[in-house]
């Protein structure tokens, strides 16, 4: 088997997919992903492939000093962590797991979006508190919606969207998307709308993002972003945090404008105790709904995608091309 550089966990992989990390024997090393890059070399300095945690950093420094590296591959969807230019220099391929967690993805923001809608978090510590009556009674006076009367904004229609508006459409609410390409396909067989960028933020009561990061997403919900969508509705954001400017996402909150935010992600990573979706003041603090970036890693998801990384390993052993190339090599 092909050297295999692990920066990752090895208890990720044992129960993921514990019979391939058998085989692999002692042709894999983990090394932790604090290690520097001498460290990393001087482990392994013949790796031939590279597994790496999505949100970990493969730089042009790592990639030039492994001299018989053929392969990068990400455990994850994203690969922006990875330096793909460098890569693509070396003729190394950089591979990820596009569409391997897609429906665990889509269930996740669906959790935010109720969570948000019926003031989950709110309710369970009013519970604890003593206080279910009088949150009962609150509810009657604020009064709650149905999801089934919300319109669903969808940025990006990849794996992810489309698994998103497929369960979506089991809730009975409206499904409008946007993305880089018009899919009418896709409009018909899931029973979705597309819409301009502006007026699919105008009229969604939740905007839900995912979307690559791209130097040209990175900051993509800024302050005319959010100034754009429809007052009173929820930003989700599964996807990345790099693709929020968190600074804009506050200010849009603690004004009103938006009724809340549902963040599996938030940059940077991880997340410090600094960070200013994280100060909000007390009553703003109540809108926001954090997940700590758990939307993918499902048993069911861990497993198919480490398939799908091994999979690749045996295709390069046989001098074939392995799938989901994503940088043109």
């Amino acid at each position: 088997m092909l050297k295999i550089l692990a920066i990752s966990s090895r208890p990720k992989y044992e129960k993921a997919d514990p019979a391939d990390l058998a085989a692999a024997g002692d042709s894999i090393v983990f090394v932790g992903e604090s290690a520097t890059t001498a460290e990393t070399v001087s482990q392994v300095p013949d790796a031939e492939v590279i597994f790496v945690d999505a949100i970990s950093p493969v730089g042009a420094d790592l990639i030039d000093a492994l001299p018989k590296l053929r392969m990068i591959c990400s455990e994850g969807v994203a690969f922006n962590k990875i330096d793909c230019k460098a890569a693509a220099r070396r003729g190394v391929y950089v591979t990820n797991n596009a569409g391997g967690n897609a429906g665990a993805v889509a269930e996740q923001a669906i959790l935010l979006m109720l969570g948000l809608l019926h003031h989950v978090v709110a309710g369970d510590s009013a519970v604890r508190a003593g206080r279910q009556i009088e949150a009962k009674h609150e509810v009657f006076a604020q009064g709650q919606d149905d999801i089934m009367d919300k319109t669903v904004g969808i940025i990006g229609l990849g794996a992810i969207g489309q698994a998103l508006a497929t369960r979506l459409s089991s809730f009975g609410c409206r499904v409008i998307y946007n993305s880089r390409h018009r899919k009418p396909d896709l409009e018909e067989a899931l029973g979705i709308e597309w819409a301009e960028r502006d007026d699919l933020l105008a009229r969604s009561d939740f905007v839900s993002l995912n979307c690559a990061v791209t130097p040209d997403t990175v900051g993509m919900a800024d302050a005319s972003f959010l100034g754009k969508m429809k007052p009173g509705s929820c930003l989700i954001n599964t996807a990345r945090g790099e693709l929020v400017d968190n600074v804009a996402l506050c200010q849009a909150l603690e004004s009103g404008r938006l009724a809340g935010a549902g963040l599996d992600t938030v940059a940077p990573e991880p997340v410090t105790s600094d960070n200013p979706l994280l100060n909000l003041d007390e009553e703003t603090a109540g809108h926001v709904l954090f997940s700590p970036h758990i939307a993918g890693i499902t048993n069911g998801s861990m497993r198919r995608m480490q398939e799908h990384m091994w999979e690749n390993v045996r295709l390069l052993e046989e001098g074939q091309r392995p799938t989901s190339v994503v940088n043109g090599i």
